[in-house]
């Protein structure tokens, strides 16, 4: 399948009904800007460890957020409150990767943000299709996440928190952004307890690409995503 996004002269991707179970579909390539943005319009991300090839990933089923269906729980909103945040967008987008890819854990020896993948997402941001959200306490930056945009849908690729619930005011700030653009999709890839309860469902995939199609056709709406902060 090709699409506005994807250049001829690039290797085609085999069609994501064509993927294991585990939603692996391809094997090898490169994270040039071109593929990735191929990749991403086709509903395709490279997920992938240092020493590995890159591998290519379209789950069945896929888990995306509404940005209309967040949810801010009672405890969420006090935690907000009582940690003062504010948010910016684009602001230190090369920060917020590097602390995505920081282990999680002491346990934790690696990650899956390479180098590489690290510098690839760098030059999409230079083309204007990566974005990242910032959280901030005064001037310290202790959340947010990035990924990448093409037409009205948001791909999530990864989100921090150094302080207790600042990835979830970066989520939360970013669906309202986006909802206030007429963005009705965001991509989070893999379900996980954290993001169902922040208000993400599964569907399936086909349903995701089908969704993912219409909201293609669309420009993003934005002027500028550093545009403003929201307090």
């Amino acid at each position: 399948m090709q699409t506005r996004y994807c250049e001829s002269s690039l290797e085609p991707f085999p069609s994501p009904e064509h993927a294991d179970s585990d939603g692996l579909l391809a094997i090898g390539g490169d994270l040039s800007p071109q593929r990735l943005q191929c990749a991403y319009s086709q509903g395709i991300f490279p997920w992938f460890e240092d020493g590995q090839p890159i591998l290519w990933w379209s789950p069945d089923p896929r888990c995306v957020l509404y940005p209309s269906q967040f949810k801010t729980s009672r405890s969420l909103r006090k935690s907000i409150n009582k940690q003062a945040f504010t948010v910016s967008f684009d602001s230190v987008f090369e920060q917020v990767i590097e602390a995505c890819a920081e282990p999680r854990t002491q346990q934790s020896g690696g990650t899956w943000i390479t180098s590489g993948m690290r510098d690839a997402y760098c030059r999409l941001h230079e083309l204007g299709c990566a974005h990242s959200v910032e959280v901030w306490q005064g001037t310290k930056l202790v959340g947010g996440l990035y990924g990448v945009s093409l037409g009205r849908i948001f791909y999530g690729e990864s989100m921090f928190s150094r302080v207790s619930d600042a990835s979830k005011f970066a989520l939360k700030s970013l669906c309202e952004r986006l909802g206030a653009q007429g963005y009705e999709l965001i991509d989070c890839q893999v379900e996980s307890e954290h993001l169902l309860s922040l208000g993400a469902v599964s569907v399936p995939r086909e349903q995701f690409i089908r969704d993912m199609n219409m909201a293609l056709e669309a420009d993003d709406g934005f002027s500028s995503w550093a545009e403003g902060q929201i307090a």
